[in-house]
């Protein structure tokens, strides 16, 4: 298969990308291009210009602070997976990276082109959700910082402007006494997950569970953010601390979320597996959090 024709411009600075896609209409950006290329070649995407970002310097930076980890347009998901610091002020971030499709693809593919994608069975976006991250986007009328909460619009849809372009995002670190957890389901290692769950447990210093939240993938639109608090703290009623039982939280799961079928699996195969992928997630977070 071959993409339609389009035309190609690869800039050089930041200004020149950002004017270029000022004046022009019907352009999209490359920056790591694992799910561009695809569409491309399917047809399903045709752009008339292509803007290639790899040759404008600054965009890979990561940047790790007290605050959380913060990451540029061209940063690798390998890179991001295997950096240290990266590890230690966000472990989620490492854990979700791990299921993201596989090696040579994380080699060239990009933390930020995976969330300005958009695809709602994709490990990124639900962690942005989860830990209620944000996008910066500059244009050339200027820059504006976008929470996660209200980035993902639909399946491959954001609120990217068309002269848009998402230069980074920024990743809140992990605070004291938090544990967080990924798992998901595919059918092959590497492919889009079946349901996937992505959760953040936090305790108080008597290591009782204080929050729990949850953020789900395939199984809607767009990520889906949980709160579990209520049933967290429920089935640690009359529990001594530390102990928990996450019946609750599972079913809770399952009454929330009403996921599509498709040739993959029913509806009620997906709701399934969340609330199984929940329970072992909850865990794995809670232990974490009570370490």
């Amino acid at each position: 298969m071959k993409p339609p024709p389009f035309a190609y411009h690869a800039p050089r600075t930041l200004d020149e990308a950002l004017r270029f896609l000022a004046e022009h209409e019907n352009a999209k950006v490359l920056a790591g291009g694992q799910s561009l290329i695809p569409l491309l070649n399917m047809r399903l995407a045709a752009p008339a210009h292509l803007v290639d970002i790899n040759r404008v310097a600054g965009l890979d930076e990561v940047e790790v602070t007290s605050r959380g980890v913060r990451v540029g347009a061209l940063a690798r998901h390998t890179r991001v997976e295997r950096d240290q610091d990266v590890a230690a002020a966000q472990p989620l971030l490492r854990r979700a990276l791990r299921h993201v499709a596989h090696p040579v693809i994380r080699n060239r593919g990009t933390v930020v082109g995976s969330l300005a994608h958009a695809d709602p069975a994709a490990e990124l976006p639900a962690v942005l959700a989860l830990l209620g991250g944000t996008v910066e986007a500059a244009s050339a009328r200027g820059t504006r910082t976008i929470r996660a909460a209200d980035f993902f619009a639909g399946p491959l849809e954001s609120a990217l402007r068309e002269d848009e372009l998402a230069v980074g995002a920024f990743f809140p670190a992990a605070a004291p006494r938090t544990g967080t957890a990924f798992a998901e389901t595919a059918r092959r290692h590497g492919d889009y997950a079946l349901a996937g769950v992505a959760v953040e447990v936090a305790a108080d210093d008597d290591l009782f569970v204080r929050s729990a939240r949850a953020a789900f993938l395939s199984v809607g639109a767009t990520p889906v953010v949980l709160d579990l608090t209520g049933p967290a703290r429920d089935g640690q009623s009359g529990r001594p601390p530390g102990s928990c039982d996450w019946t609750d939280a599972a079913a809770h799961v399952r009454e929330r979320l009403d996921p599509e079928p498709d040739i993959h699996a029913s509806a009620a195969y997906r709701r399934h597996l969340a609330g199984v992928l929940t329970l072992r997630a909850l865990d794995e977070a809670t232990a974490e959090a009570l370490a």
